[in-house]
């Protein structure tokens, strides 16, 4: 008999909480930073650019749920069937999405963006960076943060710790992120172990666990200490934007913000049964992750073309509506059954390696 706990509920809030951090990331791009990153959009939205500048909040939601939900796939699992359940969900939505922005950008992209043979093989690993090439769209830097995260939950897994020692883990997470932050400054130290966001992953991963597992005072102890070393690690960007656009939202506004992305998450769970699960919500949530990898640059390239025939307010509002259909059509048609298929493969796979390993593992020594 298994012994492993049961798994938890699909919590449909969840879908429409990505669906809302996804688009809050598309507004900002298309509505405040085409027209503030040189040129990117012919025209700017002067008008609802001061709202849209908090749209890349939506990346912070992001890690915020990402941290609940790799927390509840990680429970219960051994440390192979987590790592393929990411690969699994992750590469072949990335794999044909990057394909697309490929495709776009190399026939329709100039003179704003290029790209090349070389940049395009160089993103095939998720890796570009490291292989001496720029993500193909800039939203990947995202992704490669959540592979660091997954990264160290795999090692975490595999060395049998995860659940034994979880708050503890935390602990030692969220010191290396404050002392880097505040003290250390180093940039290897804040990719190696995600120290700018990794207390909203780690604040993820307290809710989980005080979901699952009831409250206890050290997972209140450590998610307040997450929440507060997030409120002050929001100054990074924040800093980055007033280098790079000239204008960030003020540090009060981002710590109401904060508030607010801490309490949908919370509050997400604790109205899960407000809202069934159902093939929308799962469609809606399931798109998220094609809209959030197609969008930007693609849709920098189709308003900046359909503006001056529909004017610039349709180009964007239509391009919205064309990304989350596309998205959905992806998720649907390509998604789902690239990841069953794939899902497959590699469990039989690693099932054929496995049963090789033992049988030769049981010969007896000449």
């Amino acid at each position: 008999m298994d012994a492993r706990p049961a798994r938890q509920d699909h919590i449909a809030t969840l879908d429409l909480l990505r669906l809302a951090a996804a688009l809050a990331v598309v507004f900002f791009h298309y509505f405040f930073r085409g027209a503030a990153a040189e040129g990117a959009l012919a025209e700017g939205y002067p008008s609802v650019a001061p709202l849209a500048l908090y749209g890349y909040l939506g990346v912070n939601l992001f890690f915020l749920i990402s941290g609940f939900v790799i927390a509840w796939s990680a429970e219960g699992r051994f440390w192979q069937e987590f790592a393929i359940a990411r690969f699994v969900r992750l590469y072949p939505g990335y794999l044909l999405c990057m394909t697309i922005t490929f495709v776009i950008v190399m026939a329709f992209g100039a003179p704003l963006f290029s790209t090349s043979l070389g940049q395009y093989a160089a993103n095939l690993s998720m890796f570009a960076p490291a292989l001496g090439q720029p993500f193909m769209d800039g939203v990947y830097w995202s992704i490669l943060l959540e592979l660091v995260f997954y990264g160290w939950v795999t090692l975490a897994l595999l060395g049998g710790v995860f659940q034994k020692w979880k708050l503890g883990l935390i602990f030692v997470w969220l010191a290396i992120s404050a002392s880097n932050e505040f003290f250390i400054e180093s940039r290897a130290a804040r990719l190696l172990f995600i120290t700018e966001f990794g207390p909203f992953f780690a604040a993820g991963v307290l809710v989980h666990h005080i979901h699952a597992h009831g409250r206890s005072l050290a997972a209140l102890l450590l998610l307040c200490a997450a929440f507060l070393l997030s409120c002050s690690t929001l100054s990074v960007t924040q800093q980055w934007m007033l280098r790079e656009y000239g204008i960030a939202v003020s540090q009060p506004h981002l710590v109401i913000a904060n508030i607010v992305m801490h309490s949908v998450l919370i509050g997400a769970i604790l109205l899960r049964s407000y809202v069934v699960p159902s093939a929308l919500t799962l469609a809606l949530g399931g798109l998220t992750y094609p809209l959030y990898l197609l969008h930007q640059k693609i849709g920098y390239v189709a308003i900046n073309t359909a503006a001056p025939l529909v004017g610039k307010w349709a180009a964007a509002l239509g391009c919205v509506a064309l990304m989350v259909l596309l998205s959905w059509v992806i998720w649907q048609y390509f998604e789902r059954p690239a990841q069953r298929r794939v899902k497959a493969w590699i469990g039989g796979a690693l099932d054929t390696a496995l049963a090789r390993f033992r049988g030769r593992s049981a010969q007896p020594a000449k």
